[in-house]
């Protein structure tokens, strides 16, 4: 019985720890998001200085200055640029892209690719101006006669941003154009007449434009693009032998029936001409 070995069994257990090394972890996320991070304000501090003009970004400058001004100049203080704004283009030179040199002129400013000018704006002044005279002489003319009045009824006109728009368009039963041609309609001749001597108040380049209704039917070969732009080719030589300058026709395209001027895409209004005046600052 002496011999006999009473003691339970000792079991012991080991637990394996698997530490995690610097590629497992997300330590190098932290850093990669604030490597991002800083790169992308890098970047919008670059297009900003290249989009904006002098004055856009004074006032940006202005927005992150402290409320106690320690200057009149955005950025204050009395360090490195004497305290004047790092965006002052009288003092640091900016060249590149969108800026100027130590002493820009005025047509010289860093405006970058979105940024105006006091001479574009003047400009567009002007525009929109002769546009309403335009627009005037157009109306003026209706109160003249019955038939002037029924003329008149074809145009409209819109001021958009690449110029005066004249839209001549069909209206039921009082087509421009002989049915599915390009040969124009006496009412068509009139209307043009009448529109290259109002054009003859300025001198701003001219694009013409077709557009055609729907067609009601599917046919085998389409006519839409060849019918919309042998339309605006017909106005074209309408307006040149009523007297508008050949030289001022800038283009002539054909848009078939993908720019639709009135929800309905078979309305007679969608067969329609615009003779666009553009401005002269694009």
């Amino acid at each position: 019985m002496a011999g006999r070995n009473d003691a339970a069994p000792v079991i012991i257990k080991r637990k394996k720890v698997v530490k995690g090394d610097g590629h497992h972890g997300g330590a190098w996320k932290v850093a990669y998001a604030d490597f991002v991070t800083a790169m992308m304000a890098f970047f919008m501090l670059m297009w900003l200085l290249n989009a904006t003009t002098e004055k856009q970004r004074k006032g940006i400058a202005d927005y992150f200055s402290p409320t106690i001004p320690l200057s009149r100049i955005s950025g204050g203080g009395d360090g490195s640029f004497g305290g004047e704004s790092v965006f002052s283009e009288d003092q640091i030179a900016q060249n590149g892209t969108g800026a100027s040199s130590l002493k820009p002129s005025e047509e010289r400013q860093a405006l970058g690719q979105t940024g105006t000018s006091d001479a574009k704006d003047a400009e567009a002044g002007k525009f929109a101006e002769r546009a309403h005279r335009i627009e005037e002489a157009l109306m003026g003319l209706g109160g003249e006669s019955a038939a002037m009045d029924n003329l008149l009824r074809h145009v409209q006109t819109r001021l958009t941003d690449e110029g005066l728009v004249v839209e001549l368009s069909d209206l039921e039963g009082e087509p421009l154009f002989t049915g599915r041609t390009d040969a124009p309609t006496a009412l068509a001749i009139e209307l043009t007449e009448v529109v290259a001597k109002v054009f003859g108040l300025v001198e701003n380049p001219v694009a013409i434009n077709g557009h055609i209704a729907a067609l009601p039917e599917v046919l085998i070969e389409d006519p839409s693009w060849d019918l919309s732009a042998s339309r605006a080719m017909r106005t074209r030589q309408l307006l040149e032998d009523a007297g508008m300058d050949p030289g001022r026709t800038l283009r002539v395209t054909g848009y078939a029936d993908r720019k639709l001027g009135y929800r309905n895409p078979m309305a007679a209004r969608n067969n329609r001409i615009e003779l666009i005046l553009i401005r002269s600052d694009l």
